[in-house]
C-alpha cells in the first residue's frame, strides 16, 4: 500500500501536537493561560505594590535577586525553590507601600551553580536591557514607567493583498547613526504609505548584542531593542502604523539564541542546557549559536509566551519566523540541497519537536488573534507548511518565495540579455504549490548585504555614483539598469506569489550595498544607512524607480492581483523575449529583448472588450522612452490565440513593461 510522506509526516507532527495541546489544556490551565506566562516570570509589579519574581533555572543550586535596590547585595534576596526547576521570590513594599525597585533601576539574577559558581545573569524575561557607554556587556534595567504609553489605534484588518516593507530601523536615515524609533514612525512610516505598501516588516527590534548581527543573534528576547529608544518609543511607532492602516509584523528569531552568557540566555543557570540542548546538539556550527530543545515544557512556555508578548504589549499583527528550515532539520541544512523529492522533507532528519513548535505557536497565534499573520523564511520548501492545521498542516499563512531572487541574480549574473530564458523565469516565478500562498520579492537584506550585490547595484555598478543625473546624458548601462530593474519588480510582483516585499531603499535601486559597523570596516556606519534623499531629488534618476514602485502598489491595490487567482501564461516566447498573461482582469505583458520592438503583437486573452494602458513602464515620470500612446484603445477579436479564445494587437517596445486593463469590466 502506498504512504504519502507528506500526509505520513505531518499526521505524526499533528498527533504530537494535539498530545501536547491536551497536556497543555490538562495540566497548565490551558493556552491561554500558558502562552501568558510572561505575567508571572520575571520582575513584575503586583497590585498591592510589592514585586513578584520568578525565574526558571533547573540546573541551579540557589537563585539571588539584586541590583540597586539593596545596593547590590548578591544574597539578601534568595529565591524560593518551587517544583520543576522554578525559583520564586516575592518582595513586599516599602513603608510608603510602593515597590522597593524603582522604574529604570538596575537588577540582576545572581546563580549559584551546582558547582559553586556566582553567576550574574540578566534574567531571560528581562523586558529592558540597554548599555552605558563604552560598557562591552548590557545591563537589565526594570522597566514600569509611572505614565506609560496607551495605544489608541486598532490592529487594521488582515490585508488580503500583502505588500510588504521590510525595515531596519537604525539604518532607516542617511546619517551615519544609529536612528531612532521616532525617526522611523516620524519620516519613514509616511514614506511606505505613499508608496502603496500596507505592511511593514520591522528586522532587529528583539534586542541583540552585536549590531552587526542584523539582529539575528538574540541575546534578550523580551526585550525591545533600546538602541533605537525606549519601549515606548517603538509602541508609539506602531500605533501610528495602525493610525494610517499599516500592518506591522515582526521579524521572529525562535530559531537559535545569541550564544552570551552574561547578558544572553547561554549558560544562564550555569549550564549548557538550560533552554538548549545539551553538548553539540544544541550548537549551530555556522552561525555560532545556541540551539532551543524545543521538546522541552518551559521553553515552549517561554517561546509561546514571547510570541503573546510582542502582540500585546507592542501592538505587533504578526511574525516573519526567521531560521525555519534550521528548525526542520537535525541537519539545519547545512551542506543539503533540496531539489523537492519529498524524501528531502520526510523522515528521521526532521526535527519532530520543532515542528510541533511551530504548528503550536501558529495555533495559538491565529486561535487568540484571528488577524494577525505569520510568514515563514523556508528555503527548503517543506511541503503542507502554508497549509491549515486541521489538514495536517503547519499552519503558516505565508512562506517566502525564497527561489525567486536567485534567479535573478543568476540570470543576471551569468547570462547576456538575448541569451535570458522566459520559459526558466515563469516557471521559477510560478512554481508553488496550489493552495499554499507565497511572498514574492525580487530582492530582500540578504540580497544588501556587503559581499553580495542589490539588482540595481549589479545592473548599473559603478555607473550609478556618476551617470544617474538627470543633467548627463542617459548612458546604455544606467538606461538598461532602469528598464530591467522596473520590469523585473512588476513580473515579480504581478507573477510570483500572493503578497509582495520589498527591503527598504531597494524600490529606488539604493545603490550601496550594507555593511554594519565592525572591526573589519572600522565601526563605520556609511553603509549602515539608507540615503532616502536621493529618490526625493528631482535631478536624479533615482525618482524613477521610485515613482515606479509606488504606482506598481497602487494599482494593485485597486485590482487586487496578489489576492486573485494564479494567473494564466499565454506566451513565453524565446526568440522574441516576450512574456504575456492574465491575472485580476488585467493583461500583463513583457518584452525583454535588448533591442525588438513589435508592432501589431497579437496577444491571447480569455475575457473580450476594449483594453487600455494602466500601467506603462515606459513612461515618462518613471524614466522610460515614451513610446506609447496612452490615449490608444485595443479593441479585442474573435480570433483564438495561444489557448485563449479572443487576442489583441499592441505594439511592445524593447525592454518595456505594459499592463492592459478591461475597460468594459467594472473595476
Amino acid at each position: 500500500m502506498y504512504e504519502d510522506p507528506v500526509a505520513s509526516l505531518h499526521l505524526t507532527g499533528y498527533t504530537l501536537f494535539h498530545e501536547r495541546l491536551k497536556n497543555i489544556e490538562e495540566n497548565e490551565g490551558g493556552l491561554d493561560k500558558f502562552s501568558k506566562s510572561y505575567k508571572i516570570f520575571g520582575v513584575n509589579r503586583h497590585v498591592d505594590g510589592g514585586l513578584h519574581c520568578k525565574e526558571w533555572a533547573p540546573g541551579a543550586e540557589a537563585v539571588f535577586l539584586t541590583g540597586d535596590f539593596n545596593g547590590w547585595n548578591p544574597f539578601s534576596h534568595p529565591y524560593k525553590k518551587m517544583d520543576y526547576g522554578k525559583w520564586e521570590l516575592f518582595i513586599p513594599p516599602g513603608q510608603d507601600g510602593l515597590s522597593p525597585v524603582q522604574h529604570g533601576s538596575k537588577l540582576k539574577v545572581v546563580i549559584r551553580s551546582k558547582n559553586g559558581e556566582i553567576l550574574y545573569r540578566i534574567s531571560p524575561w528581562a523586558k529592558y536591557v540597554g548599555r552605558e557607554g563604552n560598557n562591552v556587556n548590557y545591563d537589565w534595567m526594570h522597566w514600569e514607567p509611572p505614565l506609560p504609553y496607551v495605544q489608541r489605534h486598532p490592529h487594521p484588518k488582515k490585508p488580503k493583498s500583502l505588500r510588504i516593507y521590510e525595515s531596519h530601523v537604525g539604518i532607516a536615515s542617511p546619517e551615519g547613526k544609529v536612528a531612532s524609533y521616532k525617526n522611523f514612525t516620524h519620516n519613514i512610516l509616511p514614506k511606505i504609505k505613499d508608496l502603496g505598501y500596507n505592511c511593514v516588516q520591522l528586522m532587529a527590534v528583539m534586542e541583540h548584542a552585536y549590531y552587526a548581527s542584523f539582529g539575528y543573534q538574540i541575546t534578550s528576547f523580551f526585550a525591545a531593542s533600546s538602541r533605537y529608544g525606549t519601549p515606548d518609543d517603538l509602541k508609539e511607532l506602531i500605533d501610528v502604523a495602525h493610525s494610517m492602516g499599516i500592518t506591522v509584523l515582526l521579524d521572529v528569531v525562535h530559531s537559535h539564541a545569541s550564544n552570551n552568557s552574561e547578558d544572553g540566555l547561554n549558560k544562564f543557570d550555569g549550564t549548557d542546557s538550560c533552554f538548549f540542548h545539551s553538548g553539540s546538539r544544541g550548537t549551530h556550527s555556522l552561525w555560532d549559536s545556541r540551539l532551543f530543545d524545543y521538546s522541552n515544557w518551559e521553553v515552549l512556555r517561554f517561546l509561546l509566551s514571547n510570541l503573546r508578548w510582542w502582540i500585546k504589549e507592542y501592538g505587533f499583527d504578526g511574525f516573519r519566523f526567521d531560521g525555519v528550515s534550521s528548525m526542520l532539520y537535525h541537519h539545519h541544512g547545512i551542506g543539503t540541497g533540496f531539489s523537492g523529492d519529498y524524501h528531502e522533507y520526510f523522515g528521521l532528519h526532521v526535527d519532530e519537536d520543532a515542528l510541533v513548535y511551530l504548528i503550536m505557536a501558529n495555533h495559538m497565534v491565529h486561535l487568540l488573534h484571528p488577524e494577525c499573520i505569520t510568514v515563514a523564511e523556508d528555503v527548503s520548501g517543506m511541503p503542507a507548511l502554508c497549509c491549515p492545521i486541521a489538514q495536517g498542516g503547519g499552519g503558516f499563512d505565508y512562506r517566502l518565495a525564497m527561489a525567486i531572487p536567485d534567479k535573478w541574480i543568476q540570470i543576471i549574473k551569468e547570462l547576456k540579455d538575448e541569451d535570458w530564458n522566459m520559459g526558466n523565469i515563469v516557471h521559477t516565478l510560478t512554481n508553488r504549490r496550489y493552495e499554499e500562498k507565497y511572498i514574492a520579492y525580487a530582492e530582500s537584506h540578504d540580497q544588501a548585504l556587503v559581499g553580495d550585490k542589490t539588482l540595481a547595484f549589479r545592473l548599473m555598478d559603478a555607473e550609478m555614483y556618476t551617470n544617474m543625473s538627470v543633467l548627463s546624458p542617459l548612458t546604455p548601462v544606467i538606461d538598461r539598469g532602469i528598464q530591467l530593474h522596473k520590469m523585473i519588480r512588476l513580473i515579480t510582483h504581478a507573477l510570483g506569489g500572493e503578497g509582495y516585499l520589498n527591503f527598504m531603499g531597494n524600490e529606488f535601486g539604493h545603490p550601496e550595498w550594507l555593511d554594519f559597523p565592525r572591526k573589519g570596516n572600522n565601526e563605520s556606519y556609511h553603509y549602515a544607512r539608507r540615503q532616502f534623499h536621493l529618490s526625493d531629488d528631482h535631478h536624479l534618476r533615482y525618482r524613477f524607480l521610485n515613482a515606479f514602485d509606488r504606482d506598481m502598489n497602487k494599482l494593485e491595490e485597486r485590482f487586487g492581483w496578489l489576492a486573485s487567482p494564479p494567473a494564466f501564461v499565454s506566451e513565453k516566447h524565446e526568440s522574441n523575449k516576450v512574456i504575456a498573461f492574465e491575472r485580476a482582469n488585467l493583461i500583463f505583458i513583457f518584452n525583454f529583448h535588448p533591442s525588438q520592438s513589435y508592432t501589431e503583437y497579437r496577444v491571447g486573452t480569455e475575457t473580450p472588450g476594449k483594453y487600455k494602458i494602466v500601467l506603462d513602464s515606459d513612461a515618462p515620470d518613471y524614466g522610460g522612452h515614451q513610446r506609447l500612446d496612452h490615449n490608444t484603445e485595443f479593441f479585442t477579436e474573435k480570433y483564438s490565440h495561444n489557448y485563449r479564445p479572443n487576442s489583441i494587437l499592441v505594439y511592445i517596445p524593447s525592454r518595456v513593461a505594459i499592463v492592459l486593463q478591461n475597460m468594459d469590466i467594472p473595476n
